[in-house]
């Protein structure tokens, strides 16, 4: 018994000092810093003598292997009057069988070996990948080749597809979650710029099978892919398997075409699309930056603080928490590619609120433009980029795909040290920094803000809270005719 109440006292004392040790606050806990040196992109880049460029990452752990190709294409070959062809080529290059495959015996075999095979063309990229057990790996190789060189497009599969993309267009106009990406994308980038030429009836009853292989022979050859590889495999095998994989190809095909960047930003003003509907969809515009910027990274933190944060930003709290006009309120401010892309602050509110919410984002804006934030804001943006920062690499996959991506879009040779460089760029951003940029890129009087709503109920605005339509931004309010789902041409 006495050996029991020495026990007891003791775990009792133990448990005394340990809960003295608890902070009595959830933000009052301190955690180590954290210690991460990302990988790098030579260790497991290969450049193939057929061609490709591929990033080998072994991974032992479990009997899979998966592997992606990317393709220098994408919607801005399409020649005019084929829009939606790439995306048809796309589509049926792994779901319109082989020549030695019809489509149903090719979805056979692939569910028979638990594989996955799948391929899509965007905007500016194709993708071909594959996943399957180790075991089967020669199989899907062969299977991997005929996708890449040999495609069948068939007939049924081809006129499904047809089919199922005018029946779609129908509804265009139904969800005004379509009609704001589709004019999003026009005042952005203009009606002109490849991202603003969308498939229309006529643009896929004319795309024949011929134009399939057309598309598909000049871009789909190895000297405009870039391969990762991750799974259970022997580096140098694995190698070897990938030079005969792209070895022996023909024809040649054509080199990749530059991605164009003639893009116009729409003039200052509210363009209004008029649907009768319960809320209105708003998207705050204006010129975004491109990633190789100076100014990225402040941008970056900026955004955070002002959109970006969640829960933590400032028009999430105004207009969400603070007024209750919206369930979601955000912004963003990507760093372009190929091509400066665009800054956003977008929400969804009754038609009543939408004027007031705007003024509310723009007035937010015009804030982080004139006084320096908090410490807490700037150091609570910059935790969340670098506590994130590892999740790029947080799976062999992931490793692979990331520095595939880095090789495709050329940044791997133009700042090879970017992921080394970027946590201590973030930690540099200092809050003169993001004043500085607010002050250089967010200009409320040049915003160009998109509506899709009910025009008349959101001109009328908030009996408590009346906003002058000119006070938001200079140019006025310019209409959108809704478009013909089918034509895309602006309905009288």
């Amino acid at each position: 018994m006495k050996n029991l109440f020495v026990i007891f006292l003791v775990f009792s004392v133990g448990l005394s000092v340990f809960a003295a040790d608890i902070p009595s606050r959830p933000e009052k806990l301190k955690f180590p810093e954290l210690k991460y040196e990302p990988p790098k992109g030579s260790d497991y880049r290969v450049e193939l003598k057929s061609g490709p460029v591929a990033f080998v990452v072994p991974n032992r752990e479990l009997p899979l292997i998966s592997i992606s190709i990317l393709v220098r294409t994408g919607k801005y070959n399409e020649p005019k009057g084929k829009e939606g062809l790439a995306a048809m080529t796309g589509y049926l290059l792994s779901k319109g069988g082989t020549k030695s495959h019809s489509a149903e015996a090719l979805e056979e075999r692939l569910a028979f070996l638990a594989a996955g095979l799948s391929s899509n063309i965007g905007d500016t990229s194709g993708s071909v990948g594959v996943n399957l057990l180790s075991k089967d790996l020669d199989e899907g190789l062969a299977i991997l080749r005929e996708v890449l060189t040999v495609p069948r497009f068939q007939r049924d599969r081809f006129d499904l597809y047809k089919t199922q993309q005018i029946q779609s267009m129908k509804q265009r106009n139904d969800d005004s979650r379509n009609i704001e990406r589709r004019e999003l994308v026009r005042l952005a980038y203009g009606d002109h710029f490849f991202r603003s030429q969308s498939a229309t009836k006529a643009s896929i009853d004319s795309i024949t099978e011929s134009d399939l292989r057309g598309f598909h022979r000049d871009w789909f050859h190895p000297g405009n892919f870039v391969v990762s590889v991750s799974g259970d495999f022997d580096r140098k095998e694995m190698v070897l398997k990938l030079e005969r994989l792209f070895s022996d190809w023909s024809p040649k095909g054509k080199t990749a075409k530059p991605v164009p960047t003639n893009k116009k930003f729409a003039k200052a003003g509210i363009y209004i699309v008029d649907k009768e509907v319960n809320q209105g969809r708003v998207d705050i515009m204006l010129p975004g930056i491109m990633r190789d910027n100076p100014d990225y990274y402040a941008v970056q933190v900026m955004n955070d603080i002002l959109g970006g944060g969640g829960f933590t930003s400032r028009i999430t709290n105004r207009v969400r928490s603070d007024e209750g006009l919206a369930y979601s309120a955000y912004s963003y401010c990507p760093g372009g590619t190929y091509f400066p892309r665009t800054f956003v602050a977008g929400y969804q509110s009754k038609s009543r609120t939408v004027l007031y919410a705007a003024q509310i984002v723009l007035e937010e804006m015009r804030k982080i433009t004139q006084e320096e934030v908090t410490d807490k804001e700037i150091e609570t943006a910059k935790a969340s980029y670098i506590q994130t920062f590892p999740q790029s690499f947080e799976t062999k996959g992931a490793v692979a795909s990331t520095f595939a991506s880095e090789e495709f879009t050329g940044r791997l040779s133009n700042n090879p040290n970017y992921f080394e460089n970027f946590r201590s760029k973030i930690r540099a951003v200092t809050k003169a920094d993001v004043q500085r940029v607010a002050g250089k890129y967010l200009k409320p009087d040049k915003v160009a803000i998109l509506i899709i709503g009910d025009k008349e109920e959101i001109l009328k605005g908030h009996p408590d809270h009346l906003v002058n339509v000119d006070s938001l931004t200079s140019g006025g309010v310019k209409d959108i005719p809704m478009r013909d789902p089918f034509t895309l041409q602006p309905l009288k």
